[in-house]
Parts: C-alpha cells; structure tokens; sequence
C-alpha cells in the first residue's frame, strides 16, 4: 500500500490545486493510481541507473501533471517564478524569444525585436530541436527554456528545424540580459502614425496614448491622418494590457469576456469612452507570431469595426493561463478559461483571419520611372516663355533646401525600410486611403 506520509503530501498538492471553495473527493480508481505513484517513486530511487534526488522526480511528476493538460500549464520552480515576475516586468534575461512544444520539441512563438534570438534570424514557426548538441526530445518546456537560459555575454547553439523550407541549421546566439520596449513609433509621411507593440508587458498603457501625443506633435499639431498598429510577431502578454490597448482606440463596448469552469473565471472587459484618434482609420497588421493578447487587440478592433485587420492568420493562441504561487516560493500556471473576441468567437486554435490577406513580398522597382514620360519628352514641345517667372526655382527653393536636405537622409531611410517590408507599405497605403475616403465622403 501507498505510504501514508507520501499519500497526505499528494492529497495536500491536489488541495492546493483546487480553489479552497471547492470540495472535492478521491475516487477510488485515484487512490490506486496514488498507490502507483508511490511504487514508482520508490523503484526511481532504488533501481534508477543514476542517482536523483527526491526534489528532482517530485518536481518532475508535479510538471508532467501540468503538461500533459496543454502547451501552457507547467510547474515552476523557485528560479522559474522569479524568471516569470521579470518577464512581465518588461526586463529579464536569456535569448528573447516566447515559446511553447509542439511535437514534442520548442516551438518559436515570437522572437522579440532587437533581441539576440531576433538579430541572428531565429523566425516565427521555427522548431528548436537541440541545444547545445542536445536533443529537445524528451525535456519539458520548463527544462527546454532553463538550458536556453544561462549568464549575460555566453554563446549557445540552437539546431532548428524551419518547416517552410524543410531544412535544419544550426544558430550561434549571445545570450543577453533582455530590455523590452513595448511600444515603438515614427511618423509616416502624409501624416500617418506607426505604432508598434512588441509585447504586452506592464508598460504597454504608460507609453501607447504617449506615443500618438507625440506622433500629433511632430505632425505639426495637427490631427494624424491615421495609424499603423503593427502586431507582428507580438506574443502577446498582460490581459490587463491587451485590454488596456483596445480601450485607446474604442468609445464603448466590449473588448473581450473569458469563460472556464469556475465563476471568477467568467468576466468580461468593457471599453470606456475616449477615441485617442477621433476616429481615425486605423490599420493592424497581424502574422503567424501574433499571439494571445495581440490576438484580443485586433479581434476587438475587428469585431467592432474600428480598424481593418490586414496580413496573415494570426496564431491561435486563445486560452487564459492563471499563475498562482505554491509553497516554498514555487509558482504554477494552470489554463483556467478562454478568450472570445466581442462576436463571442474562440480565438483558440483558430487564431484572427485578417479582412484583406497580404503576405509578405518583395517589391522592387522597375526601371525607366513614369516621370521621365510625359509633355516635356515630346520632340517639338512648347517651352516656358522667357518672361514667366519660375518662382520654384529661386529663393524660395534655396530657402526650403537645407531644410530638405537635412531629412533626406532619414527620409530615404524610412523609404527604403518601406520598401523591404511590404506589409507595412500597403498598411500605409491603406490608411492613406482611407484618409481620403473620409474627406470625400464629407
């Protein structure tokens, strides 16, 4: 028969994972399986070919309870918890990249802009399949994530396995201790703002509504024609900030409700009045990397109207995780509902659709340009009389070209960047375009 201190120390963690309001009992079929728990914890320790601590099988067993759930419930230890409260805080360190298992090994949720995993390529969709030599088969997440994990400044080598291009390679990353800026932003031309959010840590509602104030004040004052809202390869996040997110842009009506077995886990999130762009057009750009909390921002603005949601499917990941803490400075995140966008549709496993399907392309420029065609290409054309002023050619011009010239630079930059990223490009195109429809329509 099982034990009877090692029984009350099982009972006692199942207790611990239900809600103190919730009786529960044991079937007898449980205490069985309790009894098999027992008699294999006792052949590890005495038959194993290695030696393993009674903290390592217990904590082996506590996370092979989680996972066998789904991709995202998983134990956490001392160190884990505390890597955890970091993350969210917007600084931690490692690689730079959300995860989750898929078949078995890592799969690359999302690596985070201007991170080690970002600058050496590591792409959205991609499977770690070794590390450091290693083979992932056969870890946990937790385990995977702890040997990515190791001190600022030292190398690692990550086999991965890209799907679309059915080839494996190997990857040198520096690790580096990780500071997120969550909201990035430049001013388009035409007036258009760019925002982008790369994750939804605990800075995200500090720095979005800063960020179109400032994108008002370097257009000249003057309302901005609309926005980009780039949620590429955003993880996800903080629901509060999601939500957080949403609310700048919406007048009313809700942003996303969640539902699970247990009444706490029943609730729904509300916008409050206030349009930080008056209604102006507003373009989100999601792909395979957008995840979670993204997914609820453009489900919301999708849902509602307020924005058209271009690029690719998005990834599907709809279900709340809630982190509780155990004993001993240990944590666990247990899945305990699912997200629905305000239609009342499961982001789950089905991700956002945008409205207009844009993949990523390469666009290049075609020679001979439009403007070298036209009145003046014509032989016998009629020249400007001598006496007509051409006042674009004189002070007025000299006046203006410093100013020019000391944006060219950046300008051509921000050209070029438009260029490579094609998404981008018909976002601003998009929100152009609206822009005007708008005018016409008044």
């Amino acid at each position: 028969m099982i034990p009877t201190t090692f029984k009350n120390a099982l009972l006692a963690f199942l207790t611990i994972l239900l809600l103190p309001t919730q009786a529960f009992s044991l079937s007898e079929d449980a205490y069985e399986k309790l009894d098999i728990l027992a008699n294999v914890f006792e052949r590890i320790k005495s038959a194993y070919v290695e030696d393993v601590t009674d903290t390592d099988v217990l904590e082996a067993a506590i996370n092979g309870m989680l996972v066998s759930l789904d991709p995202h419930s998983s134990y956490m230890n001392v160190d884990s918890f505390k890597d955890m409260r970091e993350q969210t805080s917007g600084e931690f360190g490692g690689l730079g990249i959300e995860v989750t298992m898929e078949r078995g090994v890592v799969k690359v949720v999302s690596p985070i802009d201007d991170t080690p995993a970002d600058k050496a390529g590591i792409q959205a969709g991609d499977f770690i399949i070794k590390i450091d030599g290693e083979d992932v088969q056969g870890l946990s997440l937790g385990e995977a994530v702890e040997k990515m994990r190791g001190k600022v400044g030292s190398p690692i080598v990550v086999k991965v396995y890209r799907e679309g291009e059915r080839r494996a390679f190997d990857v040198k990353i520096i690790r580096d201790r990780i500071k997120v800026t969550p909201v990035k932003f430049h001013l388009e031309e035409g007036g258009v703002g760019y925002v982008r959010i790369t994750t939804f840590n605990a800075k995200v509602d500090e720095t979005l509504k800063d960020a179109i104030a400032q994108l008002t004040k370097e257009n000249d004052g003057k309302e901005l024609a609309g926005l980009v809202l780039d949620l590429r390869n955003n993880p996800g996040g903080l629901l509060t900030q999601a939500v957080a997110a949403a609310d700048v842009f919406l007048e009313d009506g809700e942003i996303v409700s969640t539902k699970g077995r247990i009444q706490n886990q029943n609730q729904s999130f509300s916008a409050t009045s206030g349009d930080a762009l008056n209604g102006k057009p507003v373009v989100v750009i999601v792909n395979k990397g957008s995840a979670s909390a993204s997914e609820i921002v453009a489900g919301a603005l999708q849902d509602h109207k307020r924005a058209v949601i271009i690029g690719t499917k998005s990834f599907g990941k709809g279900s709340v995780q809630t982190v509780m803490p155990l004993p001993g400075g240990n944590g666990m995140r247990l899945t305990t509902a699912l997200y629905y966008t305000p239609s009342g549709r499961s982001i789950q496993a089905d991700g956002i659709h945008p409205d207009i399907i844009v993949k990523p392309a390469k666009v290049e420029e075609l020679e001979g340009s439009d403007e070298d065609f036209g009145e003046a290409s014509l032989k016998g054309h009629l020249e400007l009389p001598a006496d007509v002023k051409d006042e674009s050619s004189d002070a007025k011009v000299d006046q203006k070209k410093r100013q020019e010239m000391a944006s060219e630079k950046e300008e051509d930059e921000k050209a070029e960047k438009r260029k490579r990223d094609y998404q981008l490009q018909r976002a601003i195109g998009m929100v152009k375009a609206l822009s005007l429809w708008s005018e016409v329509k008044k």
